[in-house]
C-alpha cells in the first residue's frame, strides 16, 4: 500500500497525491486509500464509471474524484471528505457514518440509503429511494429527487430544493424532510407538519453548509411522521 502512495505521488509539493486508475487498478488505489495513520489530500483521475470507488474510507483526508463514478462510490465512509466531480451511480454514500460526500453532477437511485452519519450533498438531482432508510445522516439534493425518497428514514433530515416524486417519507419513522417544490404524492404516514423557528434555524444550517445560503427556509415545507404505525392498529390495516 505505501508502494502504491510512494509510486503515485504528488505532482509538486502541497498538491494532492495522484491516482489514475487509467493505470493503477482500483483494488490497489483502495487498499492505498486503507492504510493506517492516512492523512492528506489525494485526487483520482480517469475513474471511467468505475464502481466502489473510495469505499471504506476510516481516516481524516480529502479524495477528489475527477469525472463520473459507478455503484456505492464513498460508500460506508467514515472521518473523510470525498468530492465527485461529475455523476454518481447507485448507492453513493450507502451507510456513510461521518465525514461529507459532494457530489458535483447527478446522483441515481439509493443515495444515502441507511446513512448513519455524516453530510451527502448532491448538487444536481437524485433519482429514486434517495435517503431509503436513512438512519441519521444528512442529505441535501440541489434539484429534484425521485420516487419513494426517504422510504423507511429512522432519523436525520433530508433536504430537496427542487421537486420530490411519488410516495416521499413512505413509513418514515423520525427523519425530518425539507422541500421548496412540489411534491407528486406523500407516502403512508407521512404528512406535512410546521415550521417552528427551531426547523427554520436547522434548515438555515443544512443549507449553509451545502452552499445554499441564500434560500429562503420560509419556502420549504417540512414534512414528518404521522406517527400512526408505530403500532398496528386495525383501523389502520389498509395502509400497512
Amino acid at each position: 500500500m505505501d508502494e502504491v502512495i510512494r509510486r503515485a505521488g504528488a505532482q509538486r509539493p502541497g498538491d494532492p497525491t495522484q491516482f489514475d486508475l487509467a493505470s493503477t487498478p482500483l483494488r490497489e488505489v483502495n487498499a492505498a486509500l486503507h492504510a493506517p495513520g492516512l492523512s492528506g489530500e489525494f485526487a483520482i483521475t480517469n475513474p471511467a464509471g468505475a464502481h466502489n470507488v473510495a469505499v471504506g474510507l476510516d481516516a481524516p483526508v480529502r479524495v477528489r474524484i475527477d469525472g463520473h463514478v459507478g455503484y456505492y462510490a464513498a460508500g460506508m465512509n467514515k472521518q473523510a471528505e470525498v468530492i465527485v466531480d461529475g455523476n454518481a451511480g447507485t448507492g453513493v454514500a450507502e451507510n456513510m457514518m461521518s465525514g461529507t460526500v459532494w457530489v458535483k453532477g447527478n446522483a441515481s437511485q439509493s443515495a444515502g440509503a441507511t446513512a448513519h452519519g455524516g453530510l451527502l450533498v448532491i448538487e444536481g438531482n437524485a433519482a429514486a429511494r434517495c435517503g431509503i432508510s436513512m438512519k441519521g445522516a444528512d442529505i441535501v439534493v440541489g434539484g429534484s429527487a425521485g420516487h419513494m425518497s426517504a422510504f423507511m428514514a429512522q432519523a436525520g433530515r433530508l433536504v430537496i430544493r427542487g421537486d420530490a416524486g411519488e410516495a416521499l417519507g413512505d413509513s418514515i419513522y423520525e427523519a425530518r424532510l425539507y422541500v421548496r417544490g412540489e411534491i407528486a404524492s406523500l407516502g403512508a404516514d407521512c404528512v406535512a407538519k410546521e415550521m417552528r423557528a427551531e426547523h427554520h434555524e436547522e434548515l438555515g444550517r443544512l443549507l449553509k453548509a451545502a452552499g445554499f445560503e441564500d434560500d429562503d427556509t420560509s419556502s420549504y415545507t417540512r414534512y414528518g411522521s404521522a406517527r400512526q404505525l408505530y403500532h398496528f392498529h386495525i383501523d389502520n390495516a389498509e395502509v400497512y
